[in-house]
């Protein structure tokens, strides 16, 4: 069983006028357009951008009474820092 539901959206008037001669053009409803529409936007894979890590080191020290080694006394000495 197939539900449809009504919605009302803003779209410019020039796309509106296109999407409605494509309907004519090809003897369909409009809505069958924009459906077409936007399941062939949403088929899209997501477009990954050109993101590059820029690694960057530091120089420095482990300050006195740091353990690197015992989780649970780095956090409290990293919730004490003020």
């Amino acid at each position: 069983m197939l539900i449809f539901m009504r919605t009302t959206i803003e779209i410019t008037d020039e796309l509106l006028r296109k999407a409605k001669e494509k309907a004519i053009s090809e003897g369909v409803p409009l809505r069958e357009v924009i459906e077409m529409a936007l399941r062939s936007y949403l088929a899209r894979p997501k477009k990954r951008g050109d993101y590059k890590l820029k690694w960057r080191t530091e120089k420095g020290r482990i300050l006195p009474g740091v353990r690197l080694d015992d989780r649970d006394a780095l956090f409290d000495l990293l919730n004490n820092i003020r």
